[in-house]
């Protein structure tokens, strides 16, 4: 069972790096002048993916893909413990994944490390403002008795919040890590990530204590 659950967690990653990392690279190719439309496009692209994958995924693994959302289960009760580390551990791994069969996928070289700069005290809170928001939907859904609306309102959530984050959500410290290996539109310099992690996971963890708070005891319909 838990190999199933961690397959599940590796694919899943995988498809959604590929996914964020492939259409950006689309959008440069389509929209080369046009900025604003490429985050769009790189947005639509992400918010499908993620709505396909979670459908695909959720019965299996919970559908996290995502070690934020991980650690705020394991903090709310939902998940044991010991399956943090190799939750995270097989996230990264399938973004990494990901990462290169996108670049692949572009005629790039496998890996190309980033070098695009994504640092400074609003981007930060831009991400734990996107990770507060997108933990908070799911354990919403969840602990409600609505998990089966999940895949579309973190598909919208994610969608919306490329816009009004001024980091363009990353929301995940796997997506963070695996989107150094891309040097185009959606990459992030190695030297950007510690910090968006530690504000990703400081919002995780608010996340998880708000949405204990609001819903102590998991509800029936």
């Amino acid at each position: 069972m838990r190999t199933r659950r961690l397959t599940a967690e590796f694919i899943g990653s995988a498809f959604l790096v590929a996914g964020v990392i492939g259409s950006g690279i689309m959008a440069e190719r389509l929209s080369p002048d046009d900025v604003g439309l490429q985050l769009l496009e790189n947005a639509l692209a992400t918010a499908g993916v993620l709505y396909v994958i979670i459908l695909m995924f959720a019965p299996v693994s919970g559908a996290h893909f995502n070690p934020a959302v991980t650690l705020a289960d394991c903090l709310v009760g939902g998940r044991p413990w010991r399956d943090l580390a190799p939750y995270v551990t097989a996230q990264i791994a399938g973004g990494c994944f990901g990462a290169v069969v996108a670049n692949l996928m572009f005629d790039l070289t496998a890996v190309e490390i980033s070098t695009k700069s994504r640092s400074g005290s609003n981007l930060w809170l831009a991400e734990m403002v996107a990770t507060f928001g997108l933990v908070l939907v799911i354990f919403a859904l969840v602990r409600t008795s609505r998990a089966h609306l999940v895949a579309g309102a973190v598909a919208a959530y994610i969608g919306a919040a490329y816009f009004f984050t001024s980091s363009t959500s990353f929301a995940n410290p796997m997506v963070s890590v695996a989107r150094t290996l891309s040097d185009t539109f959606a990459g992030i310099e190695p030297a950007s990530v510690p910090m968006f992690i530690v504000m990703q996971l400081i919002g995780a963890v608010l996340a998880a204590g708000m949405a204990a708070w609001l819903w102590p005891e998991p509800t029936e319909n």
